[in-house]
């Protein structure tokens, strides 16, 4: 789950995210759209959802629910407090705060379970 404020970075966050995974496509906010899909190397698909504009998630939940079933899924969610209940308990979380001494700067704070230590293992 991707938070910040209103422009903070999230979706600039998952165009770095898809550009990891050896996506080739073009990565917009689904605000509009509420899910985006890329296809990235060895068969996995980036599902980037935006829950922002939605005051009750309904049929994108369940929809959701089966994305996370699928191994060959990377899931980002933005505004995702809608759907909590819907993710897994265990799950990244990754907070994007501006800097306050730049308006280009931000820190970045990544939380996650212990059994996700092998992600993050090389990274200081």
């Amino acid at each position: 789950m991707l938070k910040s404020d209103i422009g903070g970075g999230k979706t600039t966050f998952v165009k770095g995210l898809a550009k990891g995974l050896g996506s080739k496509d073009v990565v917009n906010s689904p605000t509009f759209m509420v899910e985006r899909v890329y296809a990235c190397r060895n068969g996995l698909l980036l599902h980037h959802y935006d829950f922002y504009r939605l005051q009750e998630a309904g049929i994108l939940a369940r929809e959701l629910s089966e994305v996370i079933n699928d191994n060959k899924a990377v899931i980002a969610v933005e505004w995702g407090d809608i759907v909590s209940g819907v993710l897994p308990i265990e799950h990244i979380e990754v907070t994007i705060e501006r800097k306050a001494d730049s308006e280009d700067a931000r820190a970045i704070t990544v939380n996650y379970p212990e059994k996700f230590n092998y992600l993050f293992k090389d990274i200081s």
